[in-house]
């Protein structure tokens, strides 16, 4: 065999390696493909049946909020990027090279909703009777005393943010803390890492519980949340 043939031969296995090694990044990381650029920017898959989480979030509410509204950012993503480089990164990397740019408004808003609502699907889970894993069991109660001063704090966020946001547990400087945010608005243009959010944009409760964000709010904390994916999604170390 050549030399030449013998370099090719390096640079595909080198190549395939980085592949392989990308793929495992991205699976470790507990983040749906779509997040990390693993996928195409196209609306993702539910990790769970449009009915799963009932009797809390009603298949009519899933229905509108992820067929209609989730799937309008994706769409509006795509035609904003048409023709551009963004076309091709990573649906995070879009997010924050749009961040904090006037001119890149749309941009901004439409891959951070997309992202967004991407997280918040898989920050919850049908109702089970999972325990909080032991090493992130352990993490809430360093950073907030107590398991249900944490849920307490969460609340608290998703009923102080006004108007339209989000209500995160983020990891941050090796502590947990709850962060909201308005809009669009996300933690993934910061130094802290999320790890579940909360919406509380009116479309994300109003069918099923009008204006009573707090009982949305507490059935989500109390009965859906996917402490699994939170585990996953917490720095290593």
């Amino acid at each position: 065999m050549s030399e030449d043939a013998n370099k090719n031969d390096r640079r595909d296995f080198v190549k395939a390696a980085a592949v392989t090694v990308a793929a495992m990044a991205v699976k470790d990381a507990g983040f749906p493909a779509i997040l990390k650029g693993a996928a195409p920017l196209t609306l993702p898959t539910l990790p769970w049946a449009d009915n799963a989480l009932e009797p809390f979030i009603s298949a009519k509410t899933i229905s509108f909020h992820y067929g209609k509204h989730h799937k309008t950012y994706f769409d509006n993503l795509n035609g904003l990027v048409a023709g551009k480089p963004e076309a091709d990164m990573a649906l995070e990397a879009i997010v924050k090279g749009a961040a904090g740019d006037p001119a890149k408004a749309g941009l901004f808003n439409n891959s951070a909703q997309a992202w967004n609502h991407s997280f918040y699907w898989n920050s919850l889970r049908p109702k089970s009777d999972a325990k909080v894993p032991e090493d992130l069991a352990a993490k809430i109660d360093a950073s907030f005393g107590s398991y249900d001063a944490f849920k307490k704090a969460f609340s608290d966020a998703a009923m102080g943010q006004f108007g339209s946001g989000w209500a995160w547990l983020v990891s941050d400087g090796g502590k947990l803390k709850i962060v909201k945010t308005p809009n669009a608005e996300t933690p993934v243009t910061t130094s802290a890492t999320p790890l579940l959010t909360l919406d509380v944009w009116e479309h994300a409760y109003y069918l099923d519980y009008q204006n009573r964000r707090k009982d949305y709010a507490a059935a989500v904390i109390d009965n859906l949340l996917n402490w699994e994916f939170a585990a996953k999604n917490l720095p290593k170390g």
